[in-house]
C-alpha cells in the first residue's frame, strides 16, 4: 500500500461555504481580534499576528458565531465569545510549540523559533487574557463559566500528556481522554457558547455542545492519522513530528498492540527512549498502515463524525445544519 495515498489533502469547499454563510459575523470577528491583540509592548502584536494571520480557517470561532446562527440569534451576541474562542485556542497553540519543541506551526516557522519561547509563552498568558477580557464584556455568566471550564480542562490536558509523554503502554482509553480535554472541549464549548449567546433552550445548546465535542475528536483523529501519511503542505506542520517528537497517538498505540511482542524493542526504543535514526520513521510508518492503524484511527474519526451529525437532528433542515454536517465529513474526508 503506498503511504501516501492512505490520506489526502482535505478539500476546502465545505468550509469555506459554511464561511460563506458567517461572511459578515466573521468579518466583525476578524476585527474584533485585531484590535485585542494590540499592545503598546510592540512584540505582543507582532507574535500574535505571526500566529493568528498565518492562514487558518477559524474553525472554532466559525463554529461559535454559527452554532449562534443555528439557535435562533439575531444579533451579534456571539461575536465576542467567538473572539475569544480564537484567542483561547491561538494561547494554547503557542504554548504547545513551546512544550512540544515544534518547528512549524500552520506552516510557517513557529513563533519561539523566532522571538524565543518566553516571549512566546507570556504572549499566549495575554491572549489567554484577553479572551477573559472578551467574555466579562458579554455579560453571560453562563458563557464565562463554558469558556473559563474549557481553559482550564485544556490545561489539564496538556498535563496529563506531559506526564504521560513517550509511554509505550499509554492505554487507548487515556489518550482518548488526552484529546477530549486538549482539542474536543474547545469546539464543544465554542458551539455551546455560540448557543447561549442566541438564547438557545438547554436542549438546544447541550446537541451543540455534543456536536462540537465529537467534532473535535474527529479532527484530532484524522490529524493523527495525517501525520503518517499527510502532506506539510496539508498539515501546516512537518509530517512525522508527532513521531520525532515521541507522541503515542491513536495510529501509533493501535499498531503497538497489533504488532506485539515482534515489535516490541522498536517501539521501546524510538518511542519510550526516543533513540531514533533516519529510517525509523519509514519503518514505524510502514508497520502503521501494514497492519491496518490508519484505516482503524480514520474508521473511529468517521464514527465521530456520525455522532456529530447525528447531535444535529434537534435542529430543522437549513442551509446552516447542511454547513455543520458537511464540516464533519470535511473533517475526515482524507481518505483515497
Amino acid at each position: 500500500m503506498d503511504v501516501a495515498k492512505a490520506v489526502v489533502a482535505r478539500p476546502a469547499g465545505s468550509v469555506d461555504r459554511l464561511a460563506e454563510l458567517a461572511t459578515a459575523d466573521m468579518a466583525g470577528v476578524d476585527a474584533l481580534i485585531v484590535d485585542r491583540m494590540q499592545s503598546p509592548v510592540s512584540i505582543i502584536p507582532a507574535l500574535a499576528d505571526h500566529i493568528i494571520d498565518a492562514g487558518g480557517k477559524r474553525l472554532r470561532p466559525l463554529l461559535a458565531v454559527v452554532a449562534a446562527r443555528l439557535a435562533g440569534s439575531r444579533s451579534d451576541a456571539g461575536l465576542k465569545l467567538a473572539a475569544a474562542v480564537e484567542f483561547i485556542h491561538t494561547a494554547t497553540l503557542l504554548h504547545d510549540d513551546v512544550v512540544d519543541g515544534s518547528g512549524l506551526r500552520r506552516g510557517k516557522v513557529a513563533a519561539h523559533l523566532i522571538w524565543g519561547a518566553p516571549s512566546s509563552v507570556l504572549v499566549g498568558d495575554f491572549l489567554f487574557a484577553r479572551a477573559f477580557e472578551l467574555m466579562v464584556e458579554t455579560g453571560s455568566m453562563r458563557a464565562m463559566e463554558i469558556l473559563a471550564r474549557a481553559a482550564r480542562v485544556i490545561a489539564e490536558g496538556e498535563v496529563l500528556q506531559l506526564s504521560r509523554a513517550h509511554d509505550v503502554n499509554l492505554s487507548q482509553e487515556t489518550y482518548l481522554q488526552i484529546i477530549s480535554a486538549k482539542t474536543a472541549e474547545l469546539f464543544a464549548a465554542a458551539a455551546e457558547s455560540g448557543a447561549v449567546a442566541a438564547g438557545a433552550s438547554p436542549a438546544k445548546s447541550a446537541a451543540l455542545r455534543s456536536y462540537g465535542l465529537n467534532l473535535g475528536f474527529a479532527f484530532q483523529l484524522s490529524d493523527d492519522a495525517l501525520d503518517y501519511g499527510g502532506l506539510t503542505e496539508t498539515l501546516g506542520k512537518n509530517a512525522g513530528d508527532d513521531f520525532r517528537e515521541g507522541k503515542a497517538t491513536l495510529p501509533l498505540l493501535v499498531a503497538i498492540a497489533r504488532t506485539g511482542a515482534a515489535e516490541r524493542e522498536f517501539w521501546e526504543r524510538v518511542i519510550g527512549r526516543q533513540e531514533q535514526v533516519d529510517d525509523d520513521f519509514h519503518r514505524a510508518r510502514d508497520l502503521i498502515v501494514g497492519v491496518g492503524a490508519l484505516d482503524a484511527t480514520l474508521d473511529m474519526a468517521a464514527g465521530y463524525a456520525d455522532s456529530a451529525k447525528d447531535a444535529l437532528s434537534i435542529f430543522p433542515e437549513s442551509e446552516l445544519r447542511d454547513g455543520l454536517e458537511a464540516l464533519a465529513d470535511f473533517a475526515v474526508n482524507r481518505r483515497a
